[in-house]
């Protein structure tokens, strides 16, 4: 239950939840994602799995972590561990991989990203998203953060194709997030405390999804990106 309203909040999470702007945008663009895979799916960086429920007709949804990380792995339900380089898995192994939120964590990109076109099929589906506008996290693992032009370029030199990118957040609902986001450091990590800030929250996420509504012809401030690829085809 707790990675449920963490993670995919419903509409009403607008009034108790501080991140609420960026999980609710991270739910929506995976789940549209979701709605026509099929196949074997391997979660890259699965930590708690979850989006898994948004994957319904998967045949087989196997999730894949690093063991030392910047979080434990209590809560983690994790099917197979790695050592941060070599996947131990066949070569075209799978038809789907997601990577949610963890290539930020990963010094090794290129190597990383080539190790997850092996394992996946020829024409096979990538999902990933990134943080873009965002403050660090699980220190000392976070490494990097990827505009829509570098996770391209990346993605390009590792072999994929048909590369597709969007930006998740406009300006305004990104500034009133980082703001519930920086209000929540603040404050201790005791839920008294961070009960008695709702008052403050709730008004931030109500302002933001409203203004977020106001046309805007170039977002350049943006929270997050989800990128869709495909593998490289087989060689004749």
């Amino acid at each position: 239950m707790r990675k449920d309203w963490i993670f995919l909040p419903k509409r009403i999470a607008i009034f108790f939840h501080p991140y609420y702007i960026i999980r609710r945008n991270l739910f929506l663009a995976i789940k549209e994602e979701a709605t026509d895979v099929q196949g074997s799916l391997l979660d890259f960086g699965c930590g708690q799995k979850p989006y898994e429920k948004l994957f319904p007709n998967v045949t087989s949804y196997i999730g894949v972590d690093i063991e030392v990380s910047g979080h434990n792995h209590q809560n983690s339900n994790i099917d197979v561990y790695y050592d941060g380089k070599k996947l131990p898995f066949e070569d075209n192994t799978f038809d789907i991989v997601l990577a949610s939120e963890v290539l930020e964590h990963v010094p090794n990109i290129i190597e990383i990203l080539s190790e997850i076109s092996r394992v996946l099929k020829p024409d096979g589906k990538l999902i990933i998203t990134l943080p873009f506008f965002w403050g660090e996290h699980e220190e000392p693992f976070d490494f990097i953060r990827f505009t829509k032009f570098g996770i391209t370029n990346s993605l390009s030199r590792a072999g994929f194709t048909k590369i597709q990118v969007a930006r998740i957040g406009r300006n305004i609902e990104s500034i009133f997030q980082i703001l519930s986001a920086h209000i929540l450091e603040l404050v201790p990590k005791i839920r008294i405390f961070q009960l008695l800030i709702l008052p403050v929250i709730v008004p931030l996420n109500m302002l933001g999804r409203l203004l977020s509504k106001i046309p805007i012809n170039k977002s350049t401030i943006y929270l997050n990106t989800i990128t869709v690829a495909r593998n490289k085809s087989q060689p004749n």
